[in-house]
């Protein structure tokens, strides 16, 4: 993260650094302000496009696979896994409770032990984190 900050960084000096040998004056009068005003706006234009490519998140082109390590390093077990797949399908204690055949203390248990290993607060959480790690697609 320190390296593209350092590089952004370097590339705004450079700019900035030949926007001042261009002299103003120069340009100005050289061109029209319109014209300055529309090679501005294009060089905003391909730097805004160029970080938009590079920052935005791609989709997944493979096949999910569940990050099995990180299962085990979190002491996350199968059931507690299907307790979570439900979670992020939206399903409440009950339901989750009659798709798995278990009680839904049963159910309570498994969430509140899952918001424990994930570090969570909230369903919300959990499942954000579950998905930063590939537990789930």
């Amino acid at each position: 993260m320190i390296r593209l900050i350092l590089t952004y960084g370097a590339a705004l000096a450079a700019l900035a650094l030949l926007a001042q040998w261009m002299d103003w004056r120069f340009a100005t009068q050289a061109w029209s302000t319109s014209a300055y005003g529309l090679a501005v706006a294009l060089l905003f234009a391909g730097l805004g496009i160029w970080l938009g490519m590079r920052l935005v998140p791609r989709a997944r082109t493979a096949p999910f696979a569940r990050n099995d390590k990180a299962m085990a390093a979190l002491g996350i077990s199968p059931r507690e896994c299907e307790v979570l797949e439900l979670l992020a399908k939206g399903a409440s204690n009950k339901l989750i409770a009659r798709a798995l055949n278990i009680s839904p203390n049963t159910v309570k248990t498994h969430v509140a032990r899952l918001f424990e290993k994930l570090e969570a607060q909230s369903r919300t959480q959990a499942i954000h984190k579950a998905r930063s790690l590939d537990l789930l697609p």
